[in-house]
């Protein structure tokens, strides 16, 4: 289905060619002249244009000019009742993906349009690319600082020349996990097809598979038009899976096939369709853990962790946290400063501090910094907020307690929701933080709400 304007200023023909097009569930709209056409093209990404050139105003060929300087030029027939040799020449040459004489069979239209929207896919998908590759570099905050992610990267580099080995990659929120799986991508064969990200902890159970896989339209409530799914979408190129312990079990089963076999079914849908994506997992959970509880399956486990990497938490690669600093601080300021970015004593905070939202963490509390020093060094007093929020092993370094103590239940829920905001309300990390299992931590913090 193609988004397709027809300009020409005979209404009868609009007509026609919009219930031809119409029938094979194309969405047709319609100019009467070039400069009306020029007006919508400026205001919609249009995929592919069909023009008369003998119109008042504005003729085709002049609005043929105006859409190749366009930034994202979209394909063009022209059709005319005037057709010389020179006319057809002269439509190519300025751009034209194909010239069409009238009268006309249906027949021919419909393959002639079929063939320009394969052009327009293409001039899509390169932007798009392009488009992507340039937020990839861009995006990249790979800063290999440390011992373990000169190893954790070592191998990365070593599985991304394989294009089709499935990784899994673990660690704690915030460690950096879709700028590895970014990395396997650009360096690999794929590098020159898409990289998608899904969140699977963000999609709803029932739109999982519709959005892995796509549907058939009338598929289910809603569905009026068919769809492609994301292994579709990115075909040749990297589909990354992050928070894959979410998915469902029922949609756990059908990516195992797509895994093992490299075909999908739509929603709703019976014909397989063949897929050639690399898939890069990751997840902030213990999946071996969701095993044995049954939350996840054993054999999708196994399937996907065929090149298994761990990326350690920020408060384990202490040697990286200054430089890590000093690249966001680069980042964020407004022009390069020959000043030192950072004091000593603004060093040692940003190394005591435990960082349990990891890089992610250390990035906002950055970008915080820099918005209060300016462009003068960050110091200790810019880092202030960090200080007052130490939380280390699930230990509260606490101060300025009342003379008389706390009750024990008031600490306990003091540390309890430090955890979760240090963490973004992340209950896992905060888990995490205090010595505890997930499931141990909601359980006290139901008790204590039930007694508040």
């Amino acid at each position: 289905m193609a988004l397709i304007l027809i300009v020409d200023d005979e209404s009868k023909m609009r007509h026609i060619l919009k219930i031809m097009l119409s029938l094979e569930e194309h969405n047709v709209e319609e100019a009467q002249d070039g400069e009306s056409a020029l007006a919508m093209l400026r205001e919609k990404a249009y995929d592919l244009v069909i023009s008369d050139i003998r119109m008042p105003r504005m003729d085709g060929f002049a609005l043929l000019d105006h859409i190749q300087t366009m930034e994202v030029p979209c394909p063009v027939i022209i059709i005319t009742a005037y057709a010389t040799i020179d006319s057809a020449v002269k439509a190519m040459k300025k751009g034209a993906v194909d010239y069409i004489t009238k009268p006309f069979e249906e027949s021919h239209i419909i393959l002639t349009v079929e063939k320009a929207l394969g052009v327009s896919k293409i001039l899509t998908e390169n932007r798009e690319l392009k488009e992507e590759l340039n937020r990839s570099i861009e995006d990249a905050d790979l800063v290999c600082v440390s011992q373990a992610m000169k190893h954790l990267l070592a191998a990365a580099q070593k599985v991304a020349a394989k294009a089709d080995t499935t990784v899994l990659i673990t660690g704690e929120s915030g460690t950096g996990k879709e700028i590895v799986a970014r990395f396997i991508h650009q360096n690999s064969p794929r590098a020159q097809r898409r990289f998608v990200t899904v969140n699977c902890a963000a999609i709803t159970a029932s739109l999982v598979e519709s959005i892995l896989f796509g549907h058939e339209k009338g598929a289910f409530t809603g569905a009026d038009r068919r769809k492609q799914g994301f292994f579709e979408y990115t075909s040749g190129g990297t589909l990354f899976l992050d928070e894959i312990g979410d998915l469902p079990l029922e949609a756990q089963a059908k990516l195992l096939r797509a895994l093992q076999e490299k075909i999908v079914l739509r929603v709703g849908g019976n014909e397989p369709i063949e897929v050639n994506v690399r898939v890069v997992c990751a997840t902030n959970q213990d999946l071996d853990s969701l095993v044995k509880q049954g939350k996840f399956r054993s054999d999708l486990f196994y399937r996907i962790d065929v090149f298994p990497l761990q990326i350690l938490p920020l408060r384990e690669r202490i040697e990286a946290i200054v430089p890590l600093a000093e690249h966001f601080m680069q980042k964020f300021r407004e022009r390069p400063s020959e000043k030192p970015l950072l004091t000593q004593g603004a060093k040692r905070i940003l190394m005591d501090h435990t960082w349990p939202g990891n890089v992610r963490e250390l990035a906002n509390a950055v970008e915080r910094a820099v918005i209060l020093a300016g462009e003068e060094p960050v110091t200790t007093e810019h880092l202030s907020f960090l200080r007052t929020n130490k939380v280390r092993t699930g230990i509260v370094e606490a101060w300025n307690l009342p003379s008389g103590g706390l009750a024990l239940e008031t600490l306990e829920r003091d540390l309890i929701r430090q955890a979760l905001e240090m963490t973004g309300n992340n209950q896992s990390a905060a888990a995490r933080l205090l010595g505890l299992t997930r499931s141990k931590l909601r359980t006290r913090v139901k008790q204590l709400e039930a007694h508040s």
